[in-house]
């Protein structure tokens, strides 16, 4: 039997064409027609501006430095994400503020104000706000856009996860305005790919203008290659841009096709006691970029990791939700507000294979796989 991967990449029918017109056209570097109909395919999908870059973490990197983030600066981030959400904020020399997370795994507005208040009585302004919309799923932004002009606070939205996902009937990634930043992934195992890449979107087409002029090593406009600016290798290339043209195409049916599958591995685990599908919040559409399983071991009779190992020896692909980020060794001197929840849903979380491409047949494997492991 060939293995079952977490979230393997999808393609549809119109990348290829998109990328041949990109090599007949000899269009290959970072410029040309792809790049500029991408962009604009972001912009439709999302409503803001947008700079098509080389990784999400590359345009976390460009908000933050946007934002004027730097040497002794604090921003405040959700302990339960990928590094990649905290590793630019140390880029730039600044330091993460971690965050407990609430029921839809994601920052919770009570403790976001409990910080910001805490850092208000100190005299301290942090100079960002992080949200990351989790597996596909929304935070509650409405309170924590309020507690953000409240404390004039910006907000970057990381939506790496989260293309397709909807709070109050939107695209999550560019609804905190004219002073907020979003941030796309189209990694390899994203809900849509262009292998690797990403995108810095804004409703402030100076932001945009200026992130795509440092992600060209921020070369000066005229004859010689001169630099008044730092920059960075930072965009994506015509060609990958292409295979993102195509992949946009087809979003919506991803969307579809990836909620089916976590309703099924709600359905076929209704009967065991101890395991329970990742909530939908009332405010947004979960895509279910990925199925996350939370287990109780009392109940279920087998622990987490137990059962990542006993899919991996079927050949099957699971793993843990993310590793809070004040649990990391390398932020381990890092401030942190709460971290019990994080921990919770650390401890209890499984992400199971979750690709749009998933055939019933294989899903029917992971789901009697994992039924004989609690079983056994």
């Amino acid at each position: 039997m060939s293995r079952i991967y977490l979230s393997a990449p999808h393609m549809g029918q119109f990348e290829e064409g998109f990328v041949a017109e990109a090599f007949r056209t000899n269009w290959l570097s970072s410029v040309g027609p792809n790049l500029d109909a991408f962009e604009a395919d972001i912009k439709a999908l999302s409503g803001a501006h947008a700079v098509a870059l080389s990784s999400g973490t590359a345009a976390i990197h460009l908000a933050l430095r946007l934002l004027g983030v730097g040497a002794g600066d604090e921003v405040l981030c959700p302990s339960l994400t990928f590094a990649a959400s905290a590793n630019p904020i140390v880029y730039q020399g600044a330091s993460p503020v971690f965050l407990d997370s609430d029921a839809s795994y994601n920052i919770d507005p009570n403790v976001l104000e409990t910080a910001l208040t805490k850092k208000a009585a100190q005299g301290k302004r942090p100079k960002a706000i992080m949200v990351v919309h989790l597996f596909g799923q929304s935070a509650d932004l409405d309170p924590i856009f309020e507690l953000g002009a409240r404390f004039d606070v910006p907000v970057i939205e990381d939506a790496a996860e989260a293309l397709g996902t909807l709070y109050k009937g939107k695209q999550v990634g560019a609804l905190g305005g004219p002073t907020a930043l979003g941030v796309y992934s189209f990694n390899g195992n994203k809900i849509i790919t262009t292998s690797g890449g990403g995108a810095l979107i804004s409703r402030n087409q100076a932001w945009v203008d200026k992130a795509r002029f440092w992600s060209t090593q921020s070369r000066d406009p005229g004859l010689s290659y001169e630099h008044s600016e730092l920059g960075y290798n930072y965009r994506m290339s015509n060609v990958l841009a292409g295979i993102g043209r195509g992949q946009l195409a087809v979003l919506e049916d991803r969307v579809q096709a990836r909620r089916a599958i976590a309703f099924r591995y709600r359905d076929a685990f209704a009967d065991l006691e101890g395991m329970q599908l990742m909530p939908e919040m009332p405010w947004g559409r979960h895509t279910y970029w990925l199925s996350v399983i939370e287990l109780d071991e009392t109940k279920l009779g087998i622990a987490r990791d137990e059962l990542v190992r006993a899919l991996a020896k079927l050949d099957i692909e699971a793993r843990p939700v993310w590793k809070p980020m004040h649990l990391q060794k390398f932020f381990s001197s890092a401030e942190c507000y709460g971290g019990d929840v994080a921990e919770r849903l650390y401890s209890r979380g499984i992400c199971l294979p979750s690709s749009s491409s998933l055939s019933e047949s294989d899903q029917g494997r992971v789901i009697e796989a994992l039924r004989a492991a609690v079983r056994n």
